[in-house]
């Protein structure tokens, strides 16, 4: 049974430019964190999930391993698995024998890069159904027809709520309740409020993986807007906002320097930044409340000994 692909989502190329020079031109400029993920800032964030400093794909992986029987239990086998930007499916792929997947259907921006991987899944799973789809889904859930009918569980890995604030995250949140029926669950990773020195070194490592990660968006910028950012006039920032509970990611001027691009331009201080990137961090209490404000309650809660990352399954709170 070969895998099946729908992409559903289409880039508007006007609205993009739009954007970078919105967030350009802004009173503190920034550049969306999407615009990191060209073909090399793909390569080099898989680097990062390698890195000893970025914890959260090994302390995630802990907790799957400690307590694989309990999350097996609460979700239950011969369910639809709908997960949430994919990507190489590795994570959702290792509960496959526990969990039994009546049909697999990853999602993720764009379909060519679920190709491989889910082709190489279906080689091992062969009796498996599997849909790949490409979809926004922080906009809206859209999901072929050739989804199956039946349960479903979603998950969404890693720590990828972060990247939204609240308010942000509520809404997704409850997008995606609104997608789910009473018998539905949803398995979501959040990444927990620990130390500052841990925190920043995680966003900002010793060999500098992460700071090429963080310029390289100026480049891919360049050739979406026809600009002509330099990337040795910029320097990477990481730093931990205690009152908003979030990292973030900036690149910051190291001289003044005019960055111009068709129809405009813009002259930066020395030391002045573009925010590029917030991930919030969250305690179990805040973590719960977020799920709750979404209509979401919240059913087992598993962390790792440090208490870094948080593993949670919920399910919908209908009336």
């Amino acid at each position: 049974m070969a895998p099946r692909f729908f992409q559903l989502y289409e880039e508007n190329a006007a609205a993009v430019i739009a954007e970078l020079k919105l967030g350009l031109l802004a009173g503190d400029a920034w550049i969306a964190p999407k615009f990191f993920y060209d073909l090399l800032g793909s390569r080099l964030f898989a680097a990062i999930t390698a890195l000893p400093e970025y914890y959260p794909p090994r302390v995630e992986a802990e907790i799957f391993s400690t307590y694989l029987d309990e999350i097996a239990h609460a979700l239950g086998t011969h369910a639809t698995l709908i997960d949430l930007g994919a990507g190489n499916c590795e994570k959702v792929a290792r509960l496959f024998p526990v969990l039994q997947p009546a049909q697999y259907v990853a999602v993720d921006i764009s379909v060519e890069f679920l190709r491989d991987a889910l082709e190489h899944l279906g080689r091992q799973y062969p009796d498996t159904d599997m849909l790949g789809v490409g979809a926004d889904f922080s906009a809206q859930l859209d999901l072929p027809a050739e989804v199956a009918d039946g349960r479903r569980v979603l998950f969404y890995l890693g720590s990828s709520i972060g990247n939204f604030s609240n308010a942000e995250a509520a809404m997704l949140l409850e997008r995606l309740r609104h997608n789910m029926a009473a018998e539905d669950g949803l398995l979501i990773g959040m990444d927990l409020v620990k130390n500052s020195a841990t925190l920043v070194t995680a966003y900002d490592d010793a060999l500098g993986v992460t700071a090429a990660f963080s310029r390289n968006v100026l480049l891919h910028v360049n050739r979406i807007l026809g600009s002509d950012f330099r990337v040795e006039d910029w320097r990477h920032v990481a730093l931990f906002n205690t009152q908003a509970s979030r990292i973030e990611m900036h690149l910051e001027a190291v001289r003044d320097v005019r960055v111009a691009w068709p129809g405009g331009s813009r002259r930066f201080a020395a030391h002045e930044r573009i925010h590029t990137e917030n991930s919030y961090k969250y305690t179990p209490e805040s973590a719960c409340a977020l799920l709750q404000r979404a209509g979401l309650a919240v059913r087992q809660f598993w962390t790792d000994p440090m208490n870094y990352f948080a593993l949670i399954y919920a399910t919908p709170v209908h009336a």
